[in-house]
């Protein structure tokens, strides 16, 4: 199986996606997958919790494998699933899930979760003279940072105290759901929100495109429907652990 791993330092590409939060939803990739690659765009930036929650580990992971061009960032869930296939305990606050993700690393081909296991917390990347950062996490960079207490809506003024003097032109993040967008006069903060947790009437799986122009930093949403209809009725039908809670929580079924 072949796997690719962009671990460049420098990019000329002038477009780029970014996902987050795919949480193990194959349709919602799927979905998003189409549209980026309908919009000419080659590459990719993904920013962690690839799997977890949703059942399709394999299938995402072999989605994103297949893409040529992709940076992938490590989140919370994808460290606790590989600590789970190793016996290992689970990431600070991640405990209470343990059972969910010891069923995924049962499903989980071993070569992902080593591939996984090679991912890092951060990536950075120089487009022209624009420096960008891509975390899972606003908070920090290490481990003990990614998981300490943060507000899940941050202002401009927080993101500012901790990032404006590292000279970013974007910090882009996932980890909290919702969607987060802010320009100030130096710097783009860019979460697109959970592409496979969708709330709301009719399901969306949301990713983002970053585009830079004469220097100048662009970010749009891009909200792109499809059925999820056979992705929620499979965790009854393969008695996902804890899969009540999952569909309440992350997939507002009640």
């Amino acid at each position: 199986m072949t796997m690719y791993n962009w671990n460049g330092e420098q990019s000329s590409l002038a477009k780029f996606a970014i996902i987050t939060d795919i949480h193990g939803n194959a349709p919602a990739l799927e979905a998003v997958l189409q549209d980026i690659s309908a919009r000419g765009i080659g590459r990719i930036v993904c920013l962690g919790d690839t799997v977890g929650i949703g059942p399709d580990s394999d299938r995402v992971l072999e989605l994103l494998a297949a893409w040529p061009d992709i940076a992938l960032i490590s989140g919370n869930h994808d460290l606790a699933l590989v600590a789970a296939a190793r016996k290992e305990p689970p990431p600070p606050g991640n405990a209470a899930e343990r059972a969910h993700h010891e069923w995924l690393a049962g499903r989980i081909k071993p070569e992902y979760v080593e591939w996984i296991s090679g991912w890092p917390m951060t990536h950075m990347e120089l487009t022209g003279d624009i420096r960008m950062l891509f975390t899972h996490y606003h908070s920090g960079s290490n481990e003990h940072e990614l998981f300490a207490p943060v507000d899940v809506r941050p202002s401009l003024a927080d993101l500012e105290r901790r990032y404006a003097q590292n000279g970013y032109g974007l910090v882009a993040f996932g980890h909290h759901h919702v969607v987060h967008h802010f320009v100030s006069p130096s710097t783009v903060y860019f979460n697109p929100g959970a592409l496979g947790c969708p709330h709301g009437p009719e399901p969306v799986a949301r990713y983002g495109i970053a585009s830079i122009n004469d220097g100048r930093i662009q970010t749009e949403l891009i909200e792109i429907p499809y059925d999820n209809g056979a992705f929620l009725r499979s965790y009854a039908e393969l008695e996902v652990p804890d899969r009540e809670a999952i569909l309440r929580i992350f997939h507002g079924v009640e």
